[in-house]
């Protein structure tokens, strides 16, 4: 019985979704155009349910590149409506057009000349008509085996505020690493760190000459405690790593001999390289991958910038 309501359920909510691509027109674009234009705030208002939806959607548009915030159509009209300001745009969730706390407040929406987006399902309703841009969210029939809870109305609601928002996003430009200045903190803000905020630069480098001995080559390994030394050129340029694996190798080959060598001796050529900004999830994904620890991150010309040690990735909590 539960499953077959659940699949019933979803079944409703998918087909109200799919209607929707459909009625998709002009008055969509209209609404993207407005909102780039916003001087101001982008402020999303409903009651109930759909102002439940409302909050979704402002957080989202903010994230994503259009300063947004929710405003309680209740507590407009009890002092917040000073929150109001020229130049904002106003979008009003409601499904029958004719909340009466929304209908209360286009009077000063109005006065201070704020354009009005509606999502509603009643394209008749006093709030369509007095709408600057009208978005249909209408659906045949709610999820709801009593037809009474909003629940395919609140899930178009919500889909069309999501296609908004990405419409949005991708006409301003908005990039990856817009979205991680917006998401410092938490998983998000991780993952999208780039491969400079993590990496070893400067005096932190185990960096030796192609000439340089060995013994000093592992005093330099040894100092930085990284496992590896990198060898470059007097410019910066990249020419080659050892790493601890390559030193052990080399003493099984060479024995003692292998302290009277240089760094060109030992190093392994073309060692595989990452730019700064790059995310540091590639660092990691290409060092698991490779089964390797270490990456040296180059600039132009194959100039040195830095190093990056998968402790380093780990210990960002990344995952």
């Amino acid at each position: 019985m539960s499953l077959e309501i659940a699949r019933k359920v979803l079944e409703i909510e998918a087909k109200a979704l799919g209607e929707l691509v459909g009625r998709l027109d002009h008055a969509f674009e209209k609404a993207v155009e407005v909102v780039l234009a916003c001087k101001g705030r982008v402020v999303v208002t409903g009651m109930g349910k759909s102002g439940l939806i409302g909050q979704k959607i402002s957080a989202t548009l903010s994230s994503t590149g259009s300063p947004s915030f929710f405003l309680h159509p209740a507590e407009a009209l009890h002092g917040d409506l000073g929150s109001l300001v020229r130049h904002d745009v106003l979008i009003a969730l409601s499904y029958s057009g004719e909340t009466e706390e929304l209908l209360r407040l286009l009077d000063t929406v109005k006065r201070l000349d704020i354009q009005l987006i509606a999502l509603t399902g009643n394209l008749n309703s006093t709030l369509a008509q007095a709408s600057d841009v009208v978005i249909d969210v209408g659906i045949r029939k709610e999820a709801c085996p009593l037809g009474l809870a909003p629940t395919a109305s609140t899930t178009a609601m919500l889909a069309m505020g999501d296609a908004l928002a990405m419409a949005l996003l991708a006409k301003r430009g908005f990039n990856e690493e817009d979205y991680a200045a917006l998401h410092p903190g938490g998983e998000l803000g991780v993952k999208l760190r780039r491969v400079e905020s993590v990496m070893h630069t400067g005096n932190e480098i185990p960096r030796v000459g192609p000439k340089t001995p060995m013994t000093d080559v592992i005093y330099e390994m040894s100092k930085k405690g990284l496992g590896h030394a990198v060898v470059a050129d007097e410019s910066g340029r990249l020419l080659g790593v050892i790493s601890d694996g390559d030193l052990r190798r080399l003493f099984e080959r060479e024995g003692n001999r292998s302290l009277d060598l240089k760094a060109l001796d030992a190093m392994t050529r073309n060692p595989l390289t990452i730019g700064r900004r790059d995310l540091a999830t590639k660092a990691l994904n290409l060092m698991e991958s490779r089964k390797i620890t270490f990456l040296l991150v180059v600039g132009n010309q194959e100039k040195l910038e830095g190093v990056v040690h998968i402790h380093d990735l780990w210990t960002t909590q990344m995952f």
